[in-house]
């Protein structure tokens, strides 16, 4: 479990997040969304350390990652998988070596056994005998599915997922969306993907954070997003026809009509 407790960020004088509070639980999806400008990343950034917040805290298991030594810092970074927004591969790196540098950088596994790891999160990503590719050869899609092994092969207990469906057609989108949801239940991990595309929102939206100027303004499954009264965060969702009609269809099931 990770919990949030009253975070705030600065930079200057602009207040980029204010007093904001959740908890983002194993075995789930949580989403953190909003528009551009709204914190999410900044947000993200300080779950994982990449900044520190002016005030709060950010507790893995009880333990405060804004006032955690470093070694014990270290320790909770080897415990995390990262999917980027743009896969960041290592062009000149095949996609077995890709997948094996956090294994090299953080383990004393053997050769034999780092091979073994390997082919077994490429497998579990669908992608078995890609070893000897390079991301030049790879479709998109391909590429998210090895950045994903890569974050995973280190087993770890938190996966944060920077816009995993950036760039990606729809079916693609629904595919990566499907693997992660599989992957979260199966490894209890604790998920946190920061998007804003609304069919993540409605197909794996376990836990919703939604972020507006800074605050945390919503907080739900996507059960509840449909019902939201928000006024804000009903023009952020609703501005797709997806999530239009997918409101129209639950009202009219619960009177009956379909």
């Amino acid at each position: 479990m990770i919990e949030l407790k009253n975070i705030r960020k600065s930079f200057g004088e602009k207040v980029v997040l204010e007093d904001v509070s959740a908890t983002m639980e194993p075995g789930k999806v949580n989403l953190i969304i909003g528009t551009s400008g709204s914190g999410k990343t900044v947000l993200m950034k300080c779950m994982i350390g990449l900044i520190h917040p002016d005030a709060g805290h950010v507790l893995y298991e009880g333990n405060d990652l804004v006032t955690m030594e470093e070694k014990d810092l270290k320790d909770i970074r080897m415990q995390i998988g990262m999917l980027f927004q743009g896969s960041a591969l290592f062009d000149s790196m095949t996609v077995e070596n890709n997948i094996r540098f956090p294994l090299d950088m953080f383990t004393k596994m053997s050769r034999a056994e780092k091979r073994k790891r390997v082919n077994e999160v490429l497998d579990r990503v669908n992608l078995e005998g890609a070893n000897k590719k390079y991301p030049a050869e790879i479709s998109g899609g391909m590429k998210k599915r090895v950045a994903l092994a890569r974050a995973l092969v280190l087993n770890p207990k938190y996966l944060f997922c920077d816009e995993p469906n950036s760039g990606l057609d729809p079916q693609t989108s629904l595919v990566i969306d499907k693997l992660i949801k599989e992957l979260t239940i199966e490894y209890n991990s604790v998920t946190v993907i920061n998007t804003h595309d609304m069919n993540t929102v409605m197909e794996s939206g376990d836990h919703i954070v939604y972020m507006y100027q800074g605050k945390k303004r919503w907080e739900g499954s996507n059960k509840d997003i449909i019902y939201s009264k928000d006024q804000q965060l009903n023009d952020f969702i609703f501005a797709s026809d997806f999530l239009t009609k997918a409101k129209e269809m639950s009202m009219m099931e619960d009177r009956g009509q379909v």
